[in-house]
């Protein structure tokens, strides 16, 4: 299995990019918002990458970060749902912007990707969801509020609650996300919580 490439970045395209590791040029499909985030040509990059078997193909995919990967793999894993649909959401919308949406339910912003009807719009959010409870998530906020440094109080329902469900979609554990949460304003919006915590873990990773 590939996990990651680190190289020089010798193709830079929309949706395409090739990374050249130790004289080998790995090509991978890329979306816009990874395309953005990677460098120069000629400069060093990273990928975090999904390699994608079929009976007439063999792709690589790669994401500037594993929160990208998280959402892909959760897309794929939708029925009806394949790489190329997958690649277009997530060149519309951030990860964080993804699981804000799978953990309210919004399935008519998807619909907004080219080639994504309401169908299949309803059924990500339908079966993404279905990965993380809101019922245990609330209830387990106020019973663990103690453990985890206590989060604010009355937060079911709240931007709170639904950055906490926005960080599981992506893969996150409640024990790693809610003593973040639990220290940052509760009167922030949900997505500026997402991207807050998100970034005070990376840091942490990086340390």
């Amino acid at each position: 299995m590939i996990y990651s490439l680190r190289g020089r970045l010798t193709v830079k395209e929309l949706g395409f990019a090739v990374i050249e590791c130790a004289g080998v040029g790995y090509g991978c499909k890329i979306s816009y918002n990874t395309a953005a985030a990677l460098g120069e040509t000629g400069s060093e990059a990273v990928v975090y990458t999904h390699l994608y078997v079929r009976e007439d193909a063999v792709e690589l995919f790669g994401f500037a970060t594993l929160q990208e990967l998280s959402c892909f793999r959760l897309l794929i894993s939708v029925s009806g749902v394949g790489p190329k649909a997958a690649l277009s959401i997530l060149s519309d919308v951030t990860p964080e912007r993804f699981a804000f949406l799978v953990a309210s339910g919004d399935s008519k912003s998807f619909t907004k990707t080219k080639g994504i009807g309401a169908k299949t719009a309803q059924r990500i959010v339908l079966e993404l969801k279905d990965k993380v409870s809101s019922e245990a998530i609330s209830g387990s906020i106020a019973a663990d509020a103690d453990d985890f440094g206590s989060l604010p109080q009355g937060t079911a329902g709240s931007a709170v609650t639904e950055a906490l469900e926005a960080l599981m979609v992506l893969g996150y554990s409640q024990g790693e996300a809610a003593p973040i949460l639990g220290k940052l304003d509760p009167s922030l919006s949900t997505q500026e919580l997402i991207k807050e915590t998100l970034r005070i873990m990376t840091a942490k990773n990086s340390r």
